[in-house]
């Protein structure tokens, strides 16, 4: 069985606050003399939101030094897990409200990003997303902050937030500003609404990359269009079980939409929140779908593809995948992934 922590691969969608460690959630909360959320067991995309911003609070309060201590841990988790590029989600606008102020803080993200990142060999980029429960006229300013750090660190733009409450008409305008900028166009959709709701993502959006978007499968149209269009969904196969996009993992469209032709990558989404990490959605596909090496190898290769990566990294990455792929099928149980329980959603992995 082929080694899964060495196959290159991207991280494409994780949000920054939503992957702290388990450990860091507990001694942060411990230091405020709070006793941690407990991080499993929703039974709404409510309760989720409730302890992400519990956990993001955390941060947001704290020093500089626990923002940045976050962007070194992110980066070394995804280093270990043979990521050669993370592209996390921030917006500096919840951190502070003056644009000068929420520049300064983006710079630090991406200048400690970028340092942890060659210290380990990987690269490093920023996704800018704005809120869809915030003020449209926030989007445009978050989308005029991405475009002063575009190619200098920001790579893509996105949007977050309940898709069935707040439509995608409204944050045109801040779409427009950013993919003129040369941004990424990665909006979420498709999670917690329907195939309208990744229709919105490409007709008003200009979505390239959609975060989730794995209900499109309810529309075979829309499905032959991702595919003829060469959209990519970012999917993260555990987090849709434990906020009931999907029943269960048994029940997962991944295998359709790649039988279909629509270009994926597999995320973890908010490891603290859901568990597994992107090396653990890996092995997922692996066992949990029964995907072929052959096709595991496409899943990376669309990652480093799709990402905003400089064009040397892809083209270095590409050529490991096809490495990895001739590789003979060999166990190596010196692998890390080889000792990775079999976990369910909410389950921390990491310490």
């Amino acid at each position: 069985m082929r080694s899964l922590v060495r196959l290159p691969k991207a991280h494409l969608h994780v949000h920054l606050e939503g992957a702290m460690r388990p450990a860091t959630f507990a001694e942060l909360a411990g230091r405020r003399g709070e006793q941690p959320r407990d991080v499993g067991g929703f039974t709404s995309f409510d309760e989720f939101m409730a302890v992400y911003r519990a956990a993001a609070r955390l941060v947001r309060d704290g020093p500089r030094d626990d923002l940045l201590r976050l962007v070194r841990e992110v980066v070394e988790d995804a280093a270990a897990d043979g990521a050669v590029w993370i592209e996390p989600q921030v917006n500096p606008l919840t951190y502070e409200d003056e644009p000068d102020a929420a520049l300064e803080l983006l710079d630090a993200v991406i200048d400690e990003g970028r340092r942890t990142a060659a210290r380990l060999g990987i690269g490093f980029g920023v996704v800018m997303y704005a809120r869809r429960n915030a003020d449209p006229a926030e989007a445009v300013e978050t989308a005029r902050l991405a475009a002063r750090r575009a190619g200098d660190g920001v790579v893509s733009f996105g949007l977050a937030g309940d898709e069935a409450r707040y439509a995608s008409e409204p944050f045109a305008e801040a779409f427009d500003i950013a993919r003129r900028a040369g941004l990424i166009s990665a909006p979420h959709a498709g999670e917690l609404a329907g195939p309208d709701s990744v229709r919105a993502a490409l007709d008003v959006l200009g979505a390239r990359r959609i975060a989730h978007g794995v209900r499109a499968v309810e529309d075979p149209a829309l499905v032959a269009r991702l595919a003829e269009e060469g959209i990519v969904l970012d999917v993260c196969p555990t987090s849709n079980v434990a906020l009931g996009v999907v029943e269960s993992l048994s029940a997962h469209p991944l295998p359709v939409l790649l039988r279909a032709g629509v270009r994926c990558t597999l995320n973890a989404d908010d490891p603290l929140l859901f568990g597994p990490g992107l090396l653990e959605e890996y092995a997922t596909a692996r066992t949990a779908f029964a995907l072929t090496d052959p096709q595991i190898a496409a899943i990376a290769r669309t990652s480093v593809e799709s990402s905003g990566a400089p064009r040397a990294m892809v083209e270095d990455a590409v050529a490991r995948i096809d490495d990895w792929l001739d590789t003979p099928d060999t166990p190596d149980t010196s692998d890390r992934e080889a000792t990775v329980p079999a976990q369910g959603p909410g389950r921390p992995s990491r310490s």
